[in-house]
């Protein structure tokens, strides 16, 4: 048994304010040792966090008692280390940066299929898988048979809608890491006139948790310290290359050079011999980041304190960690 938790989450739900519940949330993560990325919009909340085993099933505890978050599904693998190094804890626009933000999932997306039922449905005749995540993601794991797009952003999902009419007749299976992008990216499918449009729930974490990960070739990209995670125990496959020499491997670095951050694969090798970085120009910047063997960067976006701008009694910020 490993000690701690790492938690991959959403809910699309309403936060009538997200900045006063941002505030209440940051200090309970604070109290908790709670670590990791958070966003909070109107629409609701995105997470990956980690923590000690008893102190996040607090927090799924907490989330959960809450009216608003009742329905979330936690997604939850155990690590022998924190997942994350800091705590951040923001509000944005969309709780995943998506230009679909007049799309409500829970007015209207694509039928959910549970990790057994895609197991068995999507290798059916007239069944098209579809990922719908950034090339550096499906680049180093993805389904068998999967259809991919050339996007380096979720946003960018919209562009590509004239290369699916060709599918608009098919039974449509949309995937993501942990489901999140899914059920904008399902919803916007049937708003374009695909009938037939189903998505994976929960998303590849779920399926490797619950299904071995059957037919998931290479690694999971995933947004903490692990970078990748292994998902297939039944029939794992490499699919990836080196960057740098073009020998297989599923062993993903950021580039060392911050004004580059190429998410690319990269074997342990040609890490060390090119300081962590992806291309010797980037290897010669004398501001590149310091290669310590992962490729993982922790960023400095967490340097706010949680206390500044709070104008409103610890009373009532304590209230509304539950409220």
């Amino acid at each position: 048994m490993k000690p701690y938790y790492i938690l991959l989450y959403y809910c699309y739900s309403h936060i009538d304010d997200p900045e006063l519940f941002r505030e209440s949330h940051h200090l309970f993560c604070i109290e908790n040792n709670i670590l990791g990325r958070i966003i909070i919009a109107k629409e609701g909340l995105n997470g990956t966090v980690s923590g000690l085993k008893k102190d996040c099933e607090l927090y799924m505890k907490v989330l959960k008692s809450d009216e608003r978050f009742k329905n979330i599904d936690f997604k939850i693998e155990e690590s022998d280390i924190h997942g994350f190094q800091k705590l951040n804890v923001r509000v944005k626009q969309e709780i995943v940066h998506s230009s679909l933000s007049h799309i409500d999932p829970n007015k209207n997306t694509g039928k959910h299929l549970s990790p057994s039922e895609f197991k068995n449905f999507k290798d059916q005749e007239d069944v098209i898988i579809l990922d719908v995540r950034s090339n550096y993601e499906h680049r180093v794991g993805k389904f068998k048979n999967a259809l991919t797009l050339d996007i380096e952003n979720f946003r960018d999902f919209p562009d590509k809608i004239n290369e699916l009419e060709q599918y608009k007749n098919k039974h449509v299976v949309t995937y993501c890491t942990g489901g999140i992008k899914c059920e904008k990216a399902s919803a916007y499918l049937l708003e374009q006139g695909f009938e037939n449009v189903y998505q994976l729930h929960g998303g590849i974490i779920k399926y490797g948790i619950e299904e071995d990960g059957k037919d998931f070739e290479g690694k999971c990209y995933v947004f903490d310290n692990r970078v990748t995670a292994d998902i297939n125990k039944v029939n794992p496959k490499v699919i990836s290359s080196c960057y740098v020499c073009g020998d297989t491997c599923d062993r993903m670095i950021n580039c060392a050079d911050a004004s580059c951050n190429l998410h690319a694969p990269v074997c342990e090798k040609c890490g060390w011999e090119m300081e962590g970085a992806c291309s010797e120009k980037c290897k010669s910047n004398p501001d590149k980041r310091k290669y310590d063997g992962t490729g993982y960067y922790q960023s400095n976006m967490n340097g706010y304190n949680p206390y500044i701008g709070v104008r409103r009694t610890e009373k009532k910020i304590n209230k509304s960690i539950i409220n």
